[in-house]
């Protein structure tokens, strides 16, 4: 832990430094191939001075993190890149190796149970990237935990799809499909969903406050 906290202050240096370090995912996202290349190269030459020690790099929002294990290989960044995705985890999947490993009974120990069952929407890339049972596996780390796993598709918003007024209709079709009805019909549980994107599309179409499983555990510290 000790060492991933080594990575977090340095990204933090480097931004207070004035250095904006992005993986160039929304870039390219609307077709901008040679932005997001420069953004990525920026990125990567920071957390590859990290990878080549080993430290492990982690990722809240899905979309950034596995695009570190997905386009960044195929853009010609060489070693840098395959380097950087060795060591690339979500905070999911790190939490649930470590778990593994029997290195969380601190943690485990300052939680409490939750007063409300849980019901999980999985981002579009937890999905392709089969990381969902870590993502399940985590939350169990609260005890008497009982979370549901949501049936659904893409919510609707995929980046900024659902944020151009010439998508709204085809966005709100996506995620009437199956996840808005499915929290309508169960009004009082906890939401966890993983991309940023799909916590607003829950938020405003719902009004209701959707969790990253970050925050899940943090309001479950005792």
């Amino acid at each position: 832990l000790g060492m991933v906290l080594v990575l977090v202050l340095a990204l933090e240096m480097a931004l207070v430094m004035g250095s904006h370090l992005c993986c160039g995912r929304t870039f390219l996202s609307v077709g901008m191939v040679e932005q997001a290349k420069a953004s990525m190269s920026n990125l990567l030459d920071h957390l590859s001075v990290f990878a080549k020690r080993g430290i492990t790099v982690i990722g809240l929002e899905p979309s950034c993190l596995l695009t570190l294990r997905d386009e960044a290989l195929s853009m010609g960044f060489g070693a840098r890149a395959e380097e950087v995705a060795q060591v690339s985890k979500l905070f999911e999947e790190f939490l649930a190796s470590e778990n593994e490993l029997g290195r969380l009974e601190l943690l485990k120990s300052k939680l409490k149970a939750p007063s409300k069952h849980i019901k999980l929407h999985g981002h579009c890339h937890q999905k392709a990237f089969d990381v969902m049972d870590s993502v399940m596996s985590t939350i169990n780390l609260i005890p008497g935990a009982k979370a549901a796993l949501i049936e659904s598709s893409c919510c609707g918003m995929a980046g900024s799809f659902g944020y151009d007024k010439d998508h709204y209709e085809i966005s709100i079709k996506m995620a009437e499909t199956k996840l808005l009805p499915a929290l309508r019909a169960d009004p009082d549980c906890i939401v966890v969903a993983g991309g940023t994107s799909c916590r607003h599309q829950i938020e405003d179409n719902l009004d209701t406050d959707a969790l990253h499983v970050a925050k899940l555990l943090s309001n479950h510290l005792a």
